[in-house]
């Protein structure tokens, strides 16, 4: 028998999340030869047919670490949970098809409450005709977890990975970027408040957009829709939920190259933009390692400048480079600086 004395025991917070995942599954071996991709990338892919692919992608939500009840309604909250998961498949160039939904609550949390979350999921699921088809429900002692499986099947050659990525490719952004990090510091600020004094109501003025984009995101699906009426395929794509800065890490590592990316083409809304002033945060932070915006970051063929830019919610922020180095921001001081790929952690305290 060995001895607690003989084991070495390190802790959680000396990984990263990716870290964690690659070491707990690195002797995993694969037996099924129609698995295109496991895990690394947005969703798995499964081959069904010669042109037709299965994809799966799940998600966990952890009350008091996802979210906060005192504050997100939960027909938001529901809402939230699917939308997360869908703009995984939408990462992938494809649209949503199906979802299992399982949660587990405690007698702190009523039948209407619960009732409530599954009412977003289904007003989520209605917006892009999905379909649920299933799940499971058990008891915790306390904080809610919601955990949601999407699946989508798209034509095989249309799926778009984070790797393939060419060297001079455009590097693209969609919609506005540290909106729902705002709305998250504003809701935090105003519960505190509250907690301090209950009399004092939350000041929420000025900033409904912000706080929107953190209690009901959405998946960018119109972009794929986009993306199929003029028939163009990006080279690589992944969904923005860790803050752009870790994100184009991604695309970086998974397709061998570096990137550029230009300041003052990254795009926020005003809102976003007052809180930064607010609070004395840079905005830069925002933009950069906000997280949760669930905006897309895409490259792209220079060829196709012409049709990206007929849509006014896709901006061109930056281009990739041939050589595989960490990605560069180059500042309005015309200096590069190093994207580090920083953003929450899960296990550090």
């Amino acid at each position: 028998m060995i001895e607690d004395k003989d084991i070495k025991f390190t802790p959680l917070n000396q990984f990263s999340e990716f870290e964690l995942i690659h070491e707990w599954t690195k002797n995993f071996k694969v037996y099924h030869s129609n698995l295109l991709k496991g895990i690394g990338d947005d969703c798995a892919v499964q081959e069904l047919s010669d042109n037709q692919v299965l994809l799966t992608s799940t998600d966990l939500l952890i009350e008091s670490v996802h979210f906060d009840l005192s504050y997100c309604p939960p027909v938001h909250l529901g809402y939230k949970a699917a939308m997360v998961n869908f703009s995984d498949i939408v990462a992938m160039n494809a649209l949503p098809t199906a979802i299992t939904v399982s949660i587990a609550c405690s007698n702190y949390h009523s039948f209407e409450l619960v009732q409530q979350i599954y009412l977003g999921i289904q007003i989520a699921c209605d917006e892009l005709q999905v379909d649920l088809i299933g799940g499971d429900t058990s008891s915790t002692r306390k904080e809610m977890v919601i955990s949601i499986t999407v699946n989508g099947v798209r034509e095989k050659d249309k799926i778009v990975y984070r790797e393939g990525a060419k060297h001079s490719d455009l590097i693209c952004v969609t919609g506005d970027l540290g909106a729902a990090y705002a709305g998250l510091l504003i809701l935090e600020r105003e519960k505190k408040v509250f907690i301090e004094n209950p009399n004092i109501q939350p000041d929420l003025n000025d900033f409904d957009y912000v706080i929107e984009r953190q209690l009901r995101p959405r998946a960018r699906y119109d972009i794929i829709r986009f993306f199929n009426e003029r028939c163009l395929k990006p080279t690589s794509m992944i969904d923005i939920s860790d803050g752009l800065a870790n994100e184009i890490n991604h695309l970086c590592k998974a397709s061998k190259l570096g990137a550029v990316l230009y300041q003052d083409k990254l795009f926020s809304d005003y809102q976003t933009q007052k809180v930064s002033e607010l609070l004395n945060i840079p905005l830069t932070s925002f933009i950069l390692y906000g997280g949760e915006d669930y905006e897309l970051l895409f490259t792209i063929s220079p060829q196709y400048y012409a049709d990206i830019s007929k849509n006014k919610d896709i901006k061109i922020v930056g281009y990739m480079t041939e050589q595989f180095v960490e990605p560069m921001l180059f500042q309005a001081d015309e200096t590069y600086i190093p994207l580090k790929p920083y953003g929450y952690h899960h296990f550090k305290k």
